[in-house]
């Protein structure tokens, strides 16, 4: 299979997640993809990650402390049509009933996977949302 990494440029990723094996794991997978990625625990801190730094994409978890990954999104489009870079949002969630994708979407993401975050998974998932 084709990966990402071999079929485009190396992507910079912004996670967002509270849990540290999750963050442990995205970061393996990331690697092994040929991504770099930036590593935040909570919506707070993701949105100063992105108003100091450009991303490719943002893998976002739902439930997070202080600004959870709805809100977050909520707010990173808010600030897109205040002139701010456009960034596309992948929720990486273990919420994983099909309302829940619909969900997501609507609230303003542009992917959706189901943790535990899997390689082939997220390969397809950015392929979609990157159109690469």
């Amino acid at each position: 299979m084709t990966t990402v990494a071999s079929a485009s440029k190396s992507l910079r990723i912004l996670v967002a997640d509270d849990n540290p094996v999750n963050l442990r794991v995205a970061t393996r997978v990331l690697r092994d993809m040929g991504h770099s990625g930036v590593l935040v625990t909570d919506g707070e801190k993701a949105l100063k990650a992105l108003e100091a730094q450009a991303f490719d994409v943002a893998l976002m978890d739902v439930t997070m402390p202080h600004l959870d990954g709805v809100s977050t999104v909520a707010e990173i489009r808010k600030r897109e049509k205040q002139g701010a870079r456009r960034t596309p949002v992948i929720m990486v969630t273990a919420f994983d009933m099909p309302s829940d994708r619909a969900r997501f979407l609507a609230a303003g993401a542009d992917g959706y996977l189901a943790k535990p975050l899997e390689r082939d998974a997220l390969e397809v998932e950015l392929k979609r949302v990157l159109r690469t």
